[in-house]
């Protein structure tokens, strides 16, 4: 009998559809946790931006850009570790790196994937984040305001406005999954080897996507607080007078800010994000 869910036989679909639908599933699910870790990294302070009320403000934002982004990410991610490990398998299965040489695969195929997911990430977070911090009052509100400054600062202005952070988002991001990314794809393969499978299920996928996002969102909680206050700020700022400004009033302990919610939003939402997305692409084709 043939299987309910159709197959689809195209890697890069697979990988488009699946992360379309990982992306969607973690944001939407975990949407209130990543509000409040906003607002404990606000400048402003917790309850001065929103504290526990309209945990879902902004959430629109969140829905027209999840979906593309996970989507390029791992087409992106896909495509490039296949085409390094075709690269590698041409040469005999030389290992260029020794034992490292998946794992540095690994972590330039993700690094490319988060360059082009914050294409659609870095204005999702812009318009995201000031709805989330009360500066407007929903999506469409902090989107029509970034707009109407047009007249004032020109198109390349409001261009500018709406990436805001993209340099801090892609130091924030890179690191993040060079680290997640790795640690996920060498669990996967630990667990393989102990069980004799060839394919993981997606309750393995999520355990070890939770186990390596935890990690990662601890090592990176800086950043991202530094990415944050650049992106909540009123007027545009460099992001080294913005960490001097940071050291010099708060102290060093504000860059751990939001930690606590940021560890817990991650390391549900990378066991969410990859199991589903495990679960999609074994659906749509053989285990992997």
């Amino acid at each position: 009998m043939e299987s309910s869910t159709s197959k689809v036989e195209s890697p890069f679909a697979r990988a488009l559809l699946a992360g379309a639908l990982a992306g969607t599933t973690v944001d939407l699910s975990l949407y209130p946790i990543d509000t409040l870790k906003t607002r404990l990294q606000s400048s402003t302070g917790f309850y001065q931006s929103g504290g526990f009320r309209g945990i879902y403000a902004g959430v629109g934002s969140a829905v027209v850009g999840s979906a593309p982004g996970a989507a390029l990410f791992f087409v992106s991610y896909e495509s490039i570790k296949s085409v390094l490990k075709r690269a590698r398998e041409a040469e005999a299965g030389k290992q260029w790196m020794g034992d490292w040489s998946e794992p540095i695969e690994h972590m330039a195929a993700a690094s490319v994937g988060e360059v082009a997911a914050c294409a659609v990430r870095v204005p999702t977070e812009v318009v995201k984040q000031r709805a989330q911090a009360k500066q407007q009052q929903n999506s469409l509100a902090a989107l029509s305001f970034i707009l109407g400054q047009r007249k004032d600062i020109g198109v390349m202005g409001v261009w500018r406005e709406m990436y805001r952070g993209w340099g801090i988002t892609v130091m924030r991001e890179v690191p993040f999954t060079v680290i997640q990314f790795p640690l996920w794809e060498g669990l996967k393969e630990w667990r393989r080897r102990k069980t004799g499978k060839d394919g993981i299920t997606a309750l393995e996928s999520g355990v070890f996507g939770s186990v390596a996002g935890a990690v990662a969102a601890a090592v990176t909680t800086p950043l991202d607080v530094l990415k944050t206050r650049l992106m909540l700020a009123r007027d545009r700022e460099r992001a080294g007078v913005l960490l001097v400004t940071i050291l010099r009033e708060s102290g060093p302990r504000a860059f751990f800010a939001g930690m606590g919610p940021r560890v817990l939003w991650i390391s549900a939402g990378g066991a969410i994000f990859l199991g589903s997305y495990q679960w999609a692409y074994n659906a749509m084709g053989e285990p992997r």
